[in-house]
C-alpha cells in the first residue's frame, strides 16, 4: 500500500484497485485505523481520535484534486505520487 503522507503521526496510504468509494487509509499508532471518503472526508470504518481526524479532514479538503488524481491513477496500477504533509 504506498504511503501518500506523513505527518503529526499519522501515515496516510492509497490501495491500489481498491473498492469504491474512493477512500485513503489512516495509520496512527503503527496500525491501520481508518479508511475515509476522498471528497467528503467521512470516516467510512475504523476509528481515529477527534484531534487526528480533523487533522486528516483539513488535509484533505487542501489536496482533495491531487487525492482524486492518486485514486484514479492507482486504479490504473500506477504508482501515485507523495503529497505534501499538513503542516503546524
Amino acid at each position: 500500500m504506498p504511503e501518500l503522507s506523513r505527518f503529526f503521526g499519522l501515515l496516510i496510504k492509497i490501495q491500489y484497485r481498491d473498492h469504491d468509494p474512493p477512500h485513503i487509509h489512516v495509520w496512527y499508532g503503527g496500525k491501520d485505523r481508518a479508511t475515509v471518503d476522498i471528497y467528503d472526508a467521512v470516516m467510512l470504518q475504523g476509528d481515529l481520535p477527534r484531534s487526528q481526524y480533523a487533522l486528516v479532514a483539513a488535509w484533505i479538503y487542501l489536496h482533495q484534486q491531487e487525492l482524486e488524481d492518486a485514486w484514479n491513477g492507482s486504479r490504473s496500477g500506477k504508482k501515485p505520487r507523495k503529497i505534501s504533509p499538513l503542516r503546524g
